[in-house]
């Protein structure tokens, strides 16, 4: 029994209430229900990665490339999506173009024979290419020669630097847009304080975008590729996270962030094709990572930094929807509600 400041004597279970409201409650039990979805997203993801349908282009002469295309499509497990290619320029440009992760040239003359990865699009997939095709060569009694032709960058290890700087981006997006948001309210009150956070956001977007380009460049030099193209993905990246955090916020208030946790770090991050690109990754995170924000951006910075822009019209397209509907959404919910609170 405790005595408050005026002499009322108050119980514990009284304290509990006080100190702990209905609204308090049920944001922990959200918060429970988050941190249960982000272990189970990330663990599902990670715990058993499996390559399935890899593109992989073959280059052998007749007949014989037919048949091992054949041999190869029926691998147990399906791990590969063969699809014969007549010269190795063009299996090269199928890489460069990322139609395909890899190639096997079939040497006529000789007994060994070349695969052909791209480590800058995700090493962990080129080496699980690489461990699929040896036992195949070696059950045809030949032997198999590693050539990356896309390597990484020296200070990028295991191609790791696109997704973290998408990941960072990312970040920043989400919580400028939730400081903008709760700072005065987590629903903006009117549509002329959302067009003010939205521009605000748009002015940060620009400085984060070039801040990510500034460290993974000439800093540290983690990237190679075009500076001020990266510049303009991570400004894009971090105002399509941005936008539709506001318009999370502006449907849902306060639990919008959450909402917006859920869309980019519970399903984006793990979806993104980083660690275990898109082929390595269970059906429904290969599904959902291409389009969710982390998962576009990865692949547009890898693009950008190892295949001169290659495969890029649709990771941007995807950012674009997620940066115009999320103003469009904002810009909406901001002016009903406006005049849903407008006196008759």
């Amino acid at each position: 029994m405790a005595t408050t400041d005026d002499g009322t004597r108050t119980t514990f279970l009284t304290e509990v209430k006080s100190a702990v409201t209905p609204r308090a409650s049920l944001l922990v039990l959200g918060v429970l229900g988050l941190m249960t979805a982000f272990i189970t997203s990330y663990t599902g993801a990670f715990h058993h990665p499996r390559p399935t349908d890899v593109p992989l282009a073959v280059v052998a002469p007749a007949p014989a490339g037919g048949q091992l295309v054949h041999s190869l499509d029926r691998l147990p497990g399906s791990p590969l999506d063969p699809r014969a290619a007549p010269t190795e320029r063009q299996a090269r440009q199928r890489i460069a173009d990322r139609e395909v992760a890899g190639a096997l040239i079939v040497d006529p003359r000789g007994g060994t024979d070349r695969l052909l990865v791209a480590g800058g699009g995700g090493t962990s997939l080129a080496q699980a290419l690489e461990q699929v095709v040896r036992p195949v060569e070696k059950a045809r009694h030949r032997t198999v020669r590693t050539v990356d032709v896309r390597p990484v960058a020296p200070g990028d290890g295991r191609s790791l630097s696109a997704f973290y700087l998408v990941v960072g981006w990312c970040v920043g997006g989400y919580l400028c847009a939730a400081i903008l948001a709760i700072s005065a309210g987590a629903r903006p009150s009117n549509g002329h304080r959302a067009v003010i956070r939205l521009a605000a956001l748009a002015v940060y977007a620009i400085a984060a975008g070039l801040a990510g380009a500034v460290v993974v460049g000439p800093v540290l030099d983690a990237l190679p590729g075009t500076f001020f193209g990266l510049w303009g993905l991570g400004a894009l990246v971090v105002f399509a996270v941005g936008a539709t955090t506001l318009a999370c916020q502006a449907l849902l208030g306060i639990l919008g962030i959450g909402l917006a946790i859920l869309l980019i770090v519970i399903l984006g991050n793990p979806s993104a094709g980083g660690a275990y690109p898109y082929p390595l990754l269970p059906p429904f995170w290969r599904a959902i990572g291409p389009a969710l924000p982390p998962g576009a951006g990865t692949w547009a910075a890898r693009s950008l930094a190892y295949f001169r822009g290659s495969a890029l019209t649709g990771p941007l397209l995807v950012l674009s929807a997620w940066a115009v509907g999320g103003t469009l959404l904002t810009l909406a919910l901001s002016v009903f509600r406006t005049k849903d609170v407008t006196p008759a």
